[in-house]
C-alpha cells in the first residue's frame, strides 16, 4: 500500500515484499512500513516461508487501523506494530492505495546482487484471487483516515487485533521463521530504535542466526590470497 502518487515527500508505504529465490533455499518474505516519508528509517523484518509460493494460491492479509498494523499469511499473524509515540509521524497515516508490482531484483534482495533477475524466463506474472477490501473510500487529498473508523461496513466488522489463539501461532511463527528484525539489528543501531520492544528470546534466537548482525560482532577481515593456508575456508 502507498500514497506516493500523491505525497511525493513524505508518503506512506505498508508492505509485503517476496524477495529473490536461491534454488534449494527456502522462500524469504519481508514486511515493512514508512510513514511520513520517513523511508531512511527502514523498519524490516524478513522470514522464511513453510511453502513455495510460487506453486498454489494462499492468502496474505494486512489490517490497518489508526494504532495498529498486522501482517498476516494464511491467517496466521506474523507481524504486529502498534502506533508508539516513539515513531511520530512515522506511523502510516495517509489514505492509500493498493498496488502490486514485479520489482528488478535490485542488489538488496538478491544477496548483494549475485542472484539477478533472469529475463529469459519473462515474461513474469503475478495473479490474485479472492480480492476482498474492507475500508472506506475517501478523497485522496484528505490527511487522516480517521472518519473510515466511522464508516460503517456491510456485513464486516472491524477486528480488533490477533485473538489469543492468534498470537500463540505468531509467537510459534515468529520462533521458528524470523530471520531478521531491525530491532536487533546491531550494526544499524548501537541501542534498538525507542519504539521497539525487545523480547529477549527473539534476541537470542536472531545472534544465533547471525552472530554479526545480531551480536554488534565486526565481519572477520579477508587475509591476503598469499597468507591463506590452504585449509582456509572461503567466505
Amino acid at each position: 500500500m502507498s500514497n506516493g502518487d500523491m505525497y511525493e515527500k513524505n508518503h506512506d508505504e505498508i508492505d509485503f515484499e517476496f524477495l529473490g529465490n536461491i534454488r534449494g533455499k527456502d522462500w524469504r518474505i519481508q514486511t515493512n512500513i514508512y510513514g511520513n516519508g520517513s523511508t531512511s528509517v527502514g523498519r524490516e523484518e524478513r522470514y522464511g516461508l513453510w511453502f513455495d509460493p510460487s506453486e498454489d494460491f494462499h492468502q496474505y492479509s494486512l489490517l490497518w487501523t489508526h494504532n495498529l498494523i498486522v501482517f498476516y499469511v494464511d491467517n496466521v499473524p506474523i507481524r504486529e506494530i502498534k502506533r508508539a509515540e516513539a515513531m511520530g509521524g512515522d506511523f502510516p497515516s495517509k489514505p492509500m492505495s493498493l498496488y502490486a508490482t514485479i520489482w528488478d531484483g535490485s542488489d538488496w534482495a538478491t544477496n548483494g546482487g549475485k542472484y539477478r533477475v533472469n529475463y529469459k524466463y519473462a515474461p513474469f506474472i503475478s495473479e490474485f484471487s479472492e480480492f476482498v477490501l474492507h475500508g472506506c473510500s475517501v478523497d485522496p487529498t484528505e490527511h487522516t483516515t480517521n472518519n473510515c473508523e466511522n464508516t460503517p461496513q456491510p456485513g464486516a466488522s472491524q477486528p480488533a487485533g490477533p485473538t489469543q489463539n492468534q498470537r500463540s501461532k505468531m509467537s510459534s511463527f515468529r520462533n521458528k521463521y524470523m530471520q531478521y528484525s531491525y530491532c536487533y539489528d546491531r550494526s544499524r543501531y548501537n541501542t534498538p530504535p525507542t519504539e521497539c520492544v525487545v523480547d529477549p528470546k527473539e534476541a537470542e534466537r536472531l545472534r544465533g542466526f547471525d552472530p554479526v548482525t545480531f551480536g554488534g560482532g565486526r565481519r572477520p577481515r579477508r587475509g591476503k590470497r598469499h597468507h591463506r593456508s590452504k585449509s582456509a575456508s572461503s567466505m
